[in-house]
């Protein structure tokens, strides 16, 4: 192959010496066809392989990997050979010898075959939105955890909304949505998904889905339409692909440290916000400038959020305790064996009998304890004092101070036995509500009146505390008729 400056002598002689071909592969020792090449096309020369080059290492080897990326075709995405996969592999099972590097360089080659091209999508303002799962590690009370980070992305200001749960649920996929809404003061008109189960059942022929109830009536809450992309085809969901690497790069290096969800989302929170000030891509703005832009375009939120929850029948056995999702929740003893029904939120549980609400909890995951509540007992522990000690709500009870102040006054002034009469106090809490109990207790400690009889005096309002309270609440927290 001739070099440039070949090139330029042979040009010079035809073009301004008026040589003829002939003349000139006489002269500088080329062939014609050489010299007419030269003569139309002034660039760089480039080397071209008229044959592909043989591989002694990886050639026996090249048509077993054809074979596997082949079959890679008709499988999930995440369930694909990596090259470091091909090659472990070929070593178990083919006996290669060669290095790593040699398979990595020749996998890279073949999947370009398997790259199918795509055409560059522009969206209108508020017109579209991607959304999917991804999942990221944190260090949660010093333990390593994985979490499931829900990512929403606008496709015109490419303004990214991601928010993490302990899991992948419904009621986690709809919460994490009505977050991203309130986060963007609107709702996209269509927003893509890949074909995720909680809005899924079943994937028909071409674009045809059949989807879940619950996401029907989500999205008829908040009105937008839905788009599914076709399996195995992850270029169709970019942006947010994009995203779940941006946000793992960005918002979990280094490793968040933290105690509880709610700290991780509050950071993450942050991590939106100072976000909002990079700029766009494709557009001289920041992202934070493009969405104010586009934020009059989006549909507006409904009155009220929609109820992020998925309902169980359920029914309370002799423990007082319902069963949901291998953890046991707590409901006062008058509901025991009553058919109850359980509202299950990503961060919550309610326990309901008819329209009423008769208990609620955090909601448990994990190998987290059950999660019982003293006050559901007390008619029982009332009838049974003795248990007090012994009793596993008791137990697991984190007694507010003022409460372990005033029991312990109370076991002093009746040498050691103070139980029967702090249950009697515990009970008027129950029917009168948690703040006006503690207000209560507060100032019978002050007065140095400890004893059920004060306290009743001070909530029903013969003595100060419990004057002009007005309505009053029961033990958690919602209005007494």
């Amino acid at each position: 192959m001739i070099q440039v400056d070949e090139k330029e002598t042979i040009r010079r002689l035809y073009f301004i010496k008026r040589h003829s071909i002939r003349q000139i592969a006489e002269e500088l020792h080329h062939s014609r066809k050489t010299v007419r090449k030269a003569i139309a096309d002034a660039s760089v020369p480039q080397y071209r392989l008229t044959a592909p080059k043989p591989s002694p290492v990886m050639g026996p080897y090249m048509n077993k990997v054809m074979e596997w990326l082949e079959a890679d075709k008709s499988r999930p995405v995440k369930q694909r050979h990596t090259a470091h996969r091909i090659y472990k592999r070929l070593v178990g099972e083919c006996g290669f010898t060669g290095a790593e590097r040699t398979v990595r360089e020749h996998v890279s080659k073949l999947k370009q075959r398997f790259t199918e091209m795509a055409i560059p999508l522009e969206f209108d303002p508020g017109a579209d939105a991607q959304c999917d799962w991804g999942e990221a590690q944190v260090c949660m009370t010093g333990e390593i955890i994985n979490t499931q980070v829900l990512c929403m992305k606008l496709s015109y200001s490419g303004r990214p909304f991601v928010m993490a749960f302990p899991t992948q649920r419904q009621e986690a996929f709809f919460e994490g949505q009505r977050q991203a809404f309130e986060w963007y003061e609107g709702v996209p008109a269509r927003i893509s998904y890949d074909n995720l189960t909680t809005a899924v059942r079943k994937v028909l022929p071409g674009r045809n889905r059949e989807e879940q109830k619950a996401f029907i009536a989500f999205r008829s809450h908040y009105l937008f339409e839905s788009h599914f992309a076709t399996p195995a085809q992850p270029q169709e969901q970019g942006r947010v692909e994009s995203l779940v690497g941006y946000m793992r790069r960005n918002y979990f290096v280094p490793m968040p440290e933290v105690t509880s969800f709610d700290e991780l989302n509050r950071i993450l929170l942050t991590r939106l916000q100072e976000d909002d000030g990079r700029s766009a891509t494709g557009k001289e703005m920041t992202i934070g400038a493009v969405w104010e832009a586009e934020k009059s375009r989006l549909l507006p939120l409904p009155r009220f959020p929609y109820r992020c929850c998925v309902s169980r029948p359920v029914q309370a056995n002799r423990l007082s305790l319902v069963v949901f999702d291998n953890h046991r929740y707590s409901v006062p003893v008058e509901y025991g064996f009553s058919k109850l029904t359980l509202y299950a939120y990503a961060w919550r549980i309610e326990i309901a009998c008819g329209d009423r609400v008769i208990a609620a909890h955090r909601r448990r995951y994990g190998k987290e304890p059950d999660a019982m509540e003293v006050e559901h007992y007390l008619p029982l522990l009332r009838r049974r004092p003795g248990a007090f000690p012994y009793a596993k709500p008791v137990r697991q009870w984190k007694m507010p101070e003022v409460y372990q102040e005033f029991y312990e006054t109370l076991s002093r002034n009746h040498n050691g036995d103070g139980v029967r009469e702090f249950l009697q106090v515990l009970v008027m809490g129950r029917y009168h509500g948690r703040e006006l109990l503690e207000r209560a207790m507060s100032q019978a400690l002050a007065e140095n009146r400890v004893d059920s009889e004060r306290i009743r005096q001070l909530i029903t309002g013969t003595g100060t505390a419990g004057a002009n309270q007005g309505t009053s609440r029961d033990y958690l927290g919602y209005t007494r008729g």
